[in-house]
């Protein structure tokens, strides 16, 4: 009886041990079929190859219904480690005069960010693989994850709304707003942990994708740059300003009066609306709210007035800067101090014969 006992024992072992070989066989077989770097693969649990596996299939369920044919969905992606996906097409780089994979590179060092796709549910598809270097996350960390699982509590509203947007039909496509997401650099450019994670904050930008036929295949393609930009950078096309928390101007340098005609002094005091085109507050009201609420922010292009009459677009990158020593006026040492603003001049002046402020109009009738 003991022996039987035995036997069966070593029977089911076996057939457990079998099980374990053809399961690992068949997920190994699994870890080579996707597009990523061999030195990536052995590293790879079982769960992060099924997730990476589903986010691969729904980027091509993407490319084959928002590209026309097999040869167009050849040339659509390749992924930044040079393995090309989607089907139909197969392109031997050496015979082609410029690497695709260099042209990806220079766009996204250009860029200074990454690329990420968005289900219409939050799932990250896809994101380009120089995320490590502003976020510290690997491509594989991330990609198949909820971007609710890394992004701050107090955005989750308003990526609801973006993606909310993305199922419906007749919404428009461009999508631009700000979110803070998890990173886990520190503030010397090295890779920490997950539990030590800071805030970055993103300014995302992009269209929508979408599929009347199938919600599925409704996605959210997005360029994220970390502010501030780096290559916020003075020229003459540029001024400097500081503001108080309410946008009212507490310093400008010179060059404003180049740019737009208005002295520094006699912009002090006065708040940065009365200088907007009355239908871009919206677009200054979204800027101000960003900065209360995460710091960092860029307006995206609105409309400035210009002392002598019209209009000029501008682009305004913008920073919250913190109170450093506790006063008797700040006795909260966080408490802001200021908000630094770098304003890119765009156009030249356009309708320089339309007035639209008080300014413009005494500029004209009493000078």
């Amino acid at each position: 009886m003991t022996a039987d006992k035995e036997k069966r024992r070593a029977i089911s072992r076996e057939a457990a041990r079998r099980r374990r070989r053809v399961e690992s066989d068949v997920f190994g077989d699994l870890s080579r079929l996707l597009p990523l770097q061999p030195s990536v693969r052995p590293h790879l649990d079982k769960p992060s190859i099924i997730r990476l596996t589903l986010s691969y299939i729904r980027m091509q369920a993407l490319l084959k219904e928002t590209t026309g044919s097999n040869a167009e969905l050849g040339h659509a992606v390749r992924y930044h480690h040079g393995v090309e996906v989607g089907v139909g097409c197969r392109f031997e780089l050496e015979k082609e005069e410029f690497n695709p994979l260099d042209e990806t590179n220079m766009y996204l060092k250009i860029l200074e960010g990454f690329l990420m796709v968005l289900s219409s549910v939050g799932d990250m598809i896809f994101l380009s693989d120089n995320v490590s270097k502003y976020m510290g996350l690997s491509q594989t960390e991330l990609m198949g994850h909820n971007i609710f699982e890394y992004t701050h509590p107090c955005d989750h509203e308003e990526i609801r709304h973006n993606l909310r947007l993305t199922a419906e039909v007749g919404c428009s496509s461009k999508r631009d707003f700000v979110v803070r997401i998890k990173s886990a650099l520190t503030h010397r450019g090295r890779v920490g942990n997950l539990k030590s994670t800071t805030w970055k904050v993103l300014h995302c930008q992009g269209r929508v994708k979408l599929c009347v036929a199938s919600s599925l295949v409704s996605c959210l393609l997005l360029t994220c740059r970390p502010l501030p930009l780096s290559h916020t950078l003075l020229s003459t096309h540029t001024f400097t300003s500081q503001h108080s928390m309410d946008m009212k101007f507490t310093y400008c340098d010179q060059r404003v009066t180049s740019l737009l005609g208005y002295g520094p002094e006699e912009l002090l005091g006065r708040s940065i609306y009365d200088l907007c085109h009355t239908l871009d507050t919206n677009c200054l009201n979204k800027n101000h709210l960003n900065l209360c609420l995460k710091s960092q922010s860029v307006s995206g292009q609105y409309r400035m007035l210009v002392k002598s009459g019209g209009y000029v677009w501008v682009e305004s990158h913008s920073a919250v800067i913190p109170g450093v020593q506790p006063s008797r006026s700040r006795p909260n040492p966080n408490q802001p101090l200021c908000i630094l603003s770098v304003t890119y001049i765009l156009s030249g002046v356009e309708e320089p014969s339309l007035q639209l402020s008080l300014d413009q109009t005494f500029q004209k009738y009493f000078r």
